[in-house]
């Protein structure tokens, strides 16, 4: 997992003095610093964008900043990377979960007291198959469908789905002398 200290580019970016993420312009500013770092990362590079330090974000700038990276991540723009969130405190995830709800986008993140959550819209399907790779940490279409139930068609869908939202990671395994998917949490 590869870390980015949002204070620190910020304050490289900025040059404010300010710890507060706030407007349009500054969001757009930090985003696209952010962007050029993402795409030098190797595939299937988690990057944890760590808000720790950080006091406020507004909605303008979380929309900038982590709407438009989420958007953009699942539409392919930065290859097979993964975006987390990390250190948020409630305030910033409510900003944060307003400006991806608002675009149905979702992510992971994981709050200042170390929960794990998920932050912005995702169906009750999903959400059951993300909770359940999170308690096993790995986990294929063929152990999805016999712990859950589940036809294998069904099971397999939902675990693209979650990969498809950038959600999930995949792999590629060979079990039983042949080819089979590994999907598993990103924090």
């Amino acid at each position: 997992m590869r870390k980015y200290d949002l204070y620190a580019i910020l304050k490289e970016e900025l040059k404010n003095g300010s710890s507060y993420l706030v407007t349009r312009p500054s969001g757009q500013v930090i985003r696209e610093r952010i962007e050029k770092d993402i795409v030098k990362e190797k595939d299937a590079e988690v990057i944890a964008l760590d808000f720790s330090k950080i006091g406020v974000i507004d909605y303008s700038c979380a929309d900038e900043i982590v709407a438009k990276l989420i958007s953009r991540l699942i539409s392919g723009e930065y290859g097979d990377k993964y975006i987390v969130l990390k250190g948020l405190n409630e305030n910033q995830k409510e900003n944060i979960e307003v400006a991806l709800e608002r675009k149905d986008l979702a992510v992971i993140a994981e709050m200042r007291d170390g929960k794990q959550i998920l932050i912005g819209n995702l169906n009750n399907y999903l959400q059951e198959t993300l909770n359940f790779i999170t308690k096993r940490g790995k986990i294929t279409a063929g152990d999805l469908s016999t712990a859950l139930k589940l036809p294998a068609n069904t099971s397999g869908t939902r675990l693209l789905n979650l990969h498809k939202k950038r959600l999930v990671k995949r792999t590629e395994d060979i079990r039983d002398g042949g080819r089979v998917w590994v999907y598993e949490a990103c924090l």
